[in-house]
């Protein structure tokens, strides 16, 4: 990765955060705890980006249709999440398989 690589990163990333800023004030406490939860989870699709924008364009599309974000994703933000990442592969993962792969080398 290079150093125009780091660069168009972080504009991408602002323009990103410049999206999320126009988001209704309860739509943007909603994206920043999904936010919040895919780092802590870690799921391998958030990486390239796509996770993140493709739920800025579901969001969009709610504000678009005047819909309450809540209508959108339910009660339960967590199961919402998990919901959309149910078949990804998370870092987690990664980090299960290398240790059973080590155990079973040391085996």
């Amino acid at each position: 990765m290079g150093i125009r690589d780091i660069i168009e990163g972080k504009r991408e990333w602002r323009a990103h955060m410049a999206r999320v800023k126009a988001l209704p004030t309860d739509y943007q406490i909603v994206y920043k705890e999904i936010q919040k939860y895919f780092f802590k989870i870690g799921p391998v699709e958030l990486v390239d980006g796509s996770l993140l924008s493709g739920l800025l364009d579901f969001l969009e599309e709610g504000v678009a249709a005047d819909k309450g974000v809540m209508e959108l994703i339910g009660n339960d933000v967590a199961a919402f999440c998990d919901h959309l990442i149910k078949d990804s592969r998370t870092y987690a993962d990664f980090y299960q398989e290398s240790v059973a792969a080590r155990k079973s080398i040391r085996d």
